[in-house]
């Protein structure tokens, strides 16, 4: 209400349609969109000054692609007063001064902090998938991510962080392509080689693979949306690796989340075939 009174507009202005209360004393005009950046602004507006935005937030924040408010995710160190805010998930744990950085223009947990503390509502292949979206992007290594958990030792989310960690791939270009790797590695079958560019004999290109067995020549792709409008090219691709003697299954989000055993059990015959 203050920066509204400084401005020239009282209570029953802000009471018009054109604005919509966000919080507490926080309100948006009806013509500005209810972008992240607009609710992780008025969030801010009512939350103390040592808080810092974290998990998912914090991920969305540092660049990746995930949902950063439902709901927004806060992290305030344990000695700061802090009653429960609607539409927020509010933590309580200390944060040291390297874990808690400026993105954005936001004051949010650190890359590697943001990793620990997914891990502590994630399963192991959600860990991993947000484990390689972070190398990808290149917010961390897979080294300092290494160092990061031997630091951390004995801490929240740590154990399962460590074992993420040890199936990370920074070559991984997409969440679907890591669940589908994770599907098949936790299947009990080998860990295939990631993004693999598949040449001809003399040296053109003929198809870079999500998943590549080389031994087996056997290559192993996620069929997404953006498959739907290229079928002809997918086609000619496919018919290509044939050619060069390299066999390509493919699957669809529907194979990994409804019928991963059938997924592992293709996979595995191909292997023996």
């Amino acid at each position: 209400m203050e920066d509204a009174r400084r401005h020239g507009f009282d209570r029953s202005r802000l009471r018009a349609k054109i604005w919509s209360r966000v919080g507490p004393g926080t309100y948006i005009h009806s013509g500005v969109s209810g972008t992240p950046l607009v609710q992780l602004e008025a969030a801010r507006r009512r939350l103390p000054a040592e808080a810092a935005f974290s998990g998912m937030t914090a991920a969305w924040l540092h660049g990746l692609s995930v949902e950063p408010c439902d709901p927004i995710e806060v992290t305030v160190p344990t000695g700061v007063r802090v009653s429960s805010r609607a539409g927020m998930k509010v933590r309580r744990c200390d944060m040291s001064t390297d874990e808690v950085v400026v993105v954005r223009g936001f004051q949010a947990t650190s890359a590697l902090r943001m990793l620990r503390d997914v891990c502590l509502g994630s399963s192991l292949v959600e860990a991993v998938v947000m484990a390689d979206m972070a190398l990808h992007a290149g917010l961390v290594t897979l080294d300092a991510l290494h160092a990061a958990v031997n630091r951390s030792a004995g801490r929240q989310g740590v154990q399962l962080l460590r074992r993420a960690a040890d199936y990370a791939e920074p070559r991984s270009e997409s969440a679907m392509e890591t669940r589908l790797r994770m599907t098949v590695v936790l299947g009990g079958l080998p860990r295939p080689e990631a993004q693999v560019t598949i040449r001809d004999s003399v040296g053109g290109v003929i198809a870079r693979l999500d998943l590549y067995y080389p031994t087996k020549r056997l290559g192993l792709e996620y069929d997404g949306a953006t498959h739907e409008g290229s079928l002809a090219e997918d086609n000619r691709r496919q018919n290509r690796l044939l050619a060069a003697g390299i066999r390509l299954l493919r699957f669809t989000a529907g194979d990994v989340y409804r019928t991963p055993q059938l997924v592992v059990r293709q996979v595995r015959t191909a292997l023996n075939a």
